[in-house]
């Protein structure tokens, strides 16, 4: 066999989590493969074994989380008994969400988290065999979800300023139920959408007779800790729109909670639904994000946390580019490198004790040569890392 066919097979057993590479040492098989694990999140979760810096998960610094303690101590003062026949949102919280939701929004609900509000998002919106335009590239889980619900990916490309209008119009003749978009952080590129091509996106929808009942799902699962400023083509087209803002990134994963937004009708569907199922999201989880949202040490502590991932990257970038590699602007935690062999830059940066995400799980389409590096994780040794970067991506 070619060299190129055994490391194409060595990627395909890597993709779907039944090796595992340990850098020089060679790559084994898993002792206990994760069977819960969708197909393109085995390719996310990385290894088990510990490495000097792991640069995969896509996960915040833990440090720059808000501490919980004294929310915790507030709330268990007031926790109360709740009605299985109360609203599904504490009105305090709603009231907090609308005042900082980028447009005016008819409904507001919460969810458990940026994945449930995009799944309850698509059961609603999206039906068997539906086309559904994704950014390419973009984040597995998503198109893990559309494969679940046999829907069609419309791959859409992205240039430093989010999806391309361009590409956007010809996906439309395709007639898609729904067009999904990160307007901010891209996971995985970092980019985010600039208000003047966000209002372009939502011209080219409205001027197509293709996409007139199209609804756009957006997903700004990094909006605290993002540098860039909060936009959305709900703005514009707020009969079409469902916007997701997750508090993961910002206030802690395990709180698993995000906010969706829309038009009533969409959101008292998508609620009905999930009355038969967890019927809401804890309001005693409602009531801790609430204080979080309102408390001003806390407030301060994710300012200055966005303040930190904005110059760890930054400062990354800067490193990157006196080793000859230059990037677009990133914001949030992750950045896309591109690399000139996937599987040997992986290799390389595991042979360093650096772990990054391979680019493949992340294609819609056409397979590239790049890796997601979580940036915001870097702490210190940004020349090193960069050299070591560098270095990888030229093998």
């Amino acid at each position: 066999m070619s060299p190129a066919t055994v490391s194409h097979a060595w990627q395909a057993l890597s993709s779907v989590g039944l090796i595992v590479s340990r850098g020089r040492s060679g790559s084994f098989v898993r002792a206990a493969p994760r069977k819960w694990l969708p197909p393109r999140f085995q390719g996310l979760a990385g290894q088990l074994e510990a490495t000097r810096l792991d640069l995969s998960s896509g996960t915040p610094d833990p440090q720059l989380l808000p501490a919980l303690g004294p929310a915790l101590s507030r709330v268990a003062e007031r926790a109360g008994t709740a009605s299985y026949l109360d609203q599904p949102v504490i009105p305090e919280l709603e009231a907090v969400l609308r005042s900082s939701w980028p447009y005016p929004v008819e409904a507001i609900t919460v969810v458990d988290g940026a994945l449930d509000a995009l799944s309850r998002a698509m059961e609603t919106v999206v039906r068997f065999g539906d086309r559904v335009v994704v950014e390419d590239p973009g984040f597995p889980p998503i198109f893990d979800l559309l494969d679940h619900f046999g829907a069609v990916r419309v791959p859409v490309g992205l240039d430093e300023h989010g999806m391309r209008p361009d590409l956007l119009r010809e996906a439309l003749t395709l007639r898609p139920s729904a067009i999904l978009l990160q307007p901010r952080a891209q996971n995985p590129t970092g980019r985010s959408l600039t208000t003047p091509r966000a209002e372009e996106l939502a011209s080219v929808i409205r001027r197509s007779r293709h996409a007139s009942d199209a609804i756009v799902i957006e997903d700004d699962h990094s909006g605290e800790i993002a540098i860039a400023r909060d936009v959305s083509l709900g703005r514009w087209l707020p009969g079409q729109v469902l916007h997701i803002r997750s508090f993961s990134k910002s206030h802690g994963p395990d709180l698993r909670i995000a906010a969706l937004g829309g038009p009533t009708e969409l959101i008292e569907q998508l609620v009905a639904r999930r009355i038969l199922g967890p019927g809401w999201t804890s309001r005693m989880l409602q009531r801790i994000l609430y204080d979080l949202l309102i408390d001003s040490t806390s407030i301060s502590e994710v300012n200055d946390a966005r303040r930190i991932y904005r110059s760890r990257q930054q400062r990354l970038s800067d490193a990157l580019a006196v080793q000859g590699v230059r990037l677009p602007p990133s914001h949030g935690i992750n950045t896309w490198l591109e690399v000139a062999d996937e599987r040997s830059a992986i290799v390389q940066l595991a042979a360093a004790g650096i772990r990054v995400a391979a680019g493949t799980p992340f294609e819609a389409s056409t397979s590239g040569n790049f890796v997601r590096v979580t940036a915001g994780v870097v702490r210190s040794d940004f020349d090193s890392v960069a050299e070591h970067l560098a270095a990888a991506a030229r093998a």
